[in-house]
């Protein structure tokens, strides 16, 4: 299947540059067999069906954005760090400078200093700390939120908060897994009012989520690695769900692309407790063994995050639906508004 049949006209000025005053006030559009229809976010607890199990990725945000110098020379650079690295105290960066990172270098990143241990192309570095002050103390202390580089600004201070859900947990992400963005801890109240489970689940949103695919087809893309951890307890929660005939619901397409990695590391595609790295692409034809609905907002054109979409409601649907949501005048990207797909499947109700 081609890539270039996933692209749409996307205005500028319908890309959210900034999250709206209250995180449940974005519009919803609920895309279903029968066609489509238009909601606030807040209004979504009550289109999830009674009973079913919501599924959220608790993962957290850091402060991974850096800004330095080099110490020997006071060129100016900027790092993103984005996880540890296998030598032992190291992490892997991608890094911007005037002039190129060589291996021993010394970068000055407020009263911090790091030093460059390996360097690899397209800006990829692995470093560790040298001086008092670990990787996680400088984050902790002089990092930024790393903010989607299409939002073309810097981050400010709201950002630490919005670009952040309100039940992040385990800190490991360099990017929002932005369908979470929208929930508040009221409408999670609203929720358990429904008899509505809630289950939680681990995955870190790599660098790669904001590449869109660049190869002619989707059977050349290499798909980026992420982390995830999918607990004992939660499996139990989903076999719960499945011998009651209860819907299982992802809240964003990183939890879709867990469960389902953890049903195909399972025999006979049951769901088992899952701890590593997943690749998988989920595009059209890929078949769904857990997820019943998805909340999700609007991709970039081209992504691998709309193509799991559209393999999940169906290509025509999917880019149908994309289509009306430009003219409608939706909000789209990470701070924008939501779409709700309650799949007809062999799992529902």
């Amino acid at each position: 299947m081609r890539a270039d049949l996933f692209d749409y006209e996307l205005p500028e000025a319908q890309i959210a540059k900034h999250p709206l005053p209250e995180r449940d006030a974005g519009r919803l559009l609920m895309l279903e067999p029968t066609g489509i229809s238009h909601h606030l976010v807040r209004d979504w607890v009550d289109l999830v069906t009674p009973g079913s199990l919501v599924v959220l990725n608790n993962t957290k945000v850091m402060p991974a954005r850096l800004h330095g110098a080099k110490l020997a020379t006071g060129g100016k650079l900027e790092l993103l760090l984005l996880g540890p690295a296998a030598l032992a105290g190291a992490w892997q960066a991608i890094g911007r400078s005037s002039k190129s990172f060589k291996p021993g270098q010394v970068l000055s990143v407020g009263e911090g200093t790091l030093e460059v241990v390996q360097v690899a192309g397209d800006g990829e570095l692995v470093v560790r700390a040298t001086g008092a002050l670990s990787i996680e103390e400088i984050m902790r202390k002089f990092g930024e939120t790393p903010i989607p580089p299409y939002l073309k600004r810097d981050a400010v201070a709201e950002d630490r908060e919005r670009y952040q859900t309100v039940f992040a947990a385990i800190p490991g992400s360099v990017a929002a897994p932005t369908a979470g963005l929208h929930l508040t801890s009221s409408m999670l109240a609203r929720l358990a009012s429904r008899d509505v489970e809630l289950g939680h689940l681990t995955l870190h949103v790599g660098v790669g989520t904001f590449r869109p695919v660049s190869a002619p087809t989707l059977a050349e893309h290499v798909m980026h690695a992420e982390y995830l951890e999918v607990s004992p307890q939660l499996v139990a929660q989903i076999a719960r769900a499945r011998l009651e005939q209860r819907r299982v619901v992802a809240v964003g397409t990183t939890v879709v692309r867990a469960l389902e990695s953890a049903a195909l590391a399972g025999s006979e595609g049951l769901i088992q407790p899952f701890q590593g790295t997943t690749r998988l692409f989920l595009k059209p034809g890929s078949e769904f063994r857990v997820v019943d609905a998805l909340l999700t907002n609007f991709h970039m054109p081209q992504s691998t995050l709309l193509m799991l979409v559209a393999a999940f409601a169906g290509f025509e649907p999917t880019m149908s639906a994309y289509r009306h949501a430009v003219i409608a005048g939706y909000r789209f990207l990470s701070y924008g508004d939501a779409m709700w797909i309650p799949r007809q499947g062999e799992h529902a109700v």
